[in-house]
C-alpha cells in the first residue's frame, strides 16, 4: 500500500517537505484492504481504531503521517530508541559524505549497513575518516500467520495483528 504524494513540478524534494495527495479515495481503500486481509486475525481489532484515527486525521506532509505510524509502533514493541531527523541535523552534504557527516555529529564509530547497500557505499572515505562500515542481516522472524506457509519481511503490522503482546518477544527475542 502506498501513499499519493505530490511530486508533479516539484523536483527532488527533502523528505520532511513531501505532501500527501488527498485526491483519491486512498484512505478507505487502505482501510478495506487492511479489514478484508486482516479480518480473522486475532488482534487486529486491537490496533483498528488507532489505523483508523491516523488515516482519518489528514496529515498534510508525509513525514507526520509516517512519525505517528512510527511512534505507536515503538509505543506497542516497548521500544525507547530515540529518533532523530536529517532535517533537524543541518547536515547538507550528500552521498557517502552525508552519511560520514552524520557519524561524525552522532559520535558513532561504525556504520551499519544491509548488504544490498555495499553497491552504493564507497568505503575509502569511511575508513580515511575513520569509521567502519558493518554490514548486516537482522534475522526474520518467524511467527504464526493467518494463511499458508509462512511470509517473511511483511509489514510489522501484520506481526501485531497476528500475535499481539507476544509481537516484542518475537521480533526482539531475549539472548
Amino acid at each position: 500500500m502506498t501513499v499519493p504524494v505530490w511530486k508533479k513540478g516539484l523536483g527532488l524534494q527533502a523528505i520532511c517537505d513531501v505532501r500527501i495527495c488527498h485526491a483519491f479515495r486512498w484512505v478507505d481503500k487502505h482501510l478495506a484492504s487492511l479489514k478484508t486481509a486482516y479480518a480473522r486475525a486475532p488482534y487486529l481489532t486491537d490496533h483498528m481504531p488507532f489505523i483508523e484515527d491516523t488515516y482519518r486525521a489528514l496529515f498534510e506532509k508525509l513525514i507526520d503521517l509516517n512519525l505517528t505510524f512510527i511512534h505507536y509502533l515503538f509505543r506497542q514493541l516497548h521500544i525507547d530508541t530515540e529518533i532523530k531527523l536529517l532535517s533537524k541535523l543541518g547536515i547538507r552534504t550528500t552521498g557517502n559524505q552525508l552519511l560520514i557527516d552524520i557519524c561524525r555529529q552522532q559520535g558513532a564509530s561504525v556504520y551499519l549497513a544491509q548488504p544490498a547497500a555495499a553497491k552504493y557505499l564507497d568505503g575509502g572515505p569511511f575508513q580515511k575518516e575513520g569509521f567502519q562500515i558493518q554490514f548486516i542481516k537482522p534475522p526474520t522472524p518467524v511467527y504464526p500467520q493467518l494463511w499458508g506457509p509462512f511470509i517473511g519481511n511483511l509489514s510489522v503490522l501484520d506481526l501485531l495483528f497476528n500475535c499481539g503482546p507476544k509481537a516484542k518477544e518475537i521480533l526482539l527475542p531475549k539472548s
